[in-house]
C-alpha cells in the first residue's frame, strides 16, 4: 500500500484483515457481551464544572456505582474522582454453568476554574449522580463592575 492512502484503500485493508465473518463466532451468546453493564465505559465519567458567583459546582455521572465505590478529593485548584466496581453473574441450568465477571475503574483529575476552599467542600450522591459544591476563596469571587 503506497502512502498517502485513500479512505477507500483503508476500508479495503480493514476488510482484508478483519472480514465481516470474524464477528460470527461471538454471536452464540457466549460470552454474553450484551449483558455486561455499561460500567466498562466508566474509564472517564462525564463531568460538568459550573462556575457560580460564590461556589464551584461539579457534577459527575457515575451510573451503576454506589457511594461507597466513589473516592473524592479536592485541592485548592483541582478535583479528583476515583471509582471502581465489580459485578459477577452466575447461571446454572442442568449441566450448564456460566460465570461472567465485569470489573472497571476510573480516575479523573480536573482543574477547577478558580481557587476554592477545599476543606468546606460538600458532596451528595443520588441516582448515579455525584454533586460536589465547593465555596470559592474570597479573593476569587466574582465582583460586578458598573460600566459608565
Amino acid at each position: 500500500m503506497a502512502w498517502p492512502v485513500s479512505s477507500k484503500d483503508m476500508d479495503q485493508w480493514f476488510e482484508n484483515m478483519f472480514p465481516a465473518q470474524w464477528m460470527n463466532r461471538f454471536q452464540n451468546n457466549f460470552p454474553a457481551w450484551g449483558n455486561f453493564p455499561s460500567l466498562l465505559n466508566t474509564q472517564s465519567p462525564s463531568v460538568d464544572i459550573i462556575d457560580r458567583d460564590d461556589e464551584v459546582l461539579v457534577r459527575a455521572e457515575v451510573a451503576g456505582m454506589k457511594k461507597e465505590d466513589v473516592d473524592l478529593s479536592v485541592t485548592n485548584n483541582s478535583i479528583t474522582i476515583k471509582g471502581s466496581v465489580q459485578h459477577d453473574k452466575e447461571e446454572e441450568k442442568g449441566d450448564y454453568y456460566r460465570r461472567e465477571t465485569c470489573s472497571g475503574s476510573y480516575s479523573r483529575t480536573l482543574p477547577l476554574p478558580c481557587e476554592v476552599v477545599c476543606d468546606k467542600a460538600k458532596a451528595k450522591f443520588k441516582d448515579g449522580m455525584l454533586e460536589v459544591t465547593i465555596p470559592k476563596v474570597e479573593a476569587t469571587k466574582r465582583h460586578k463592575v458598573k460600566v459608565d
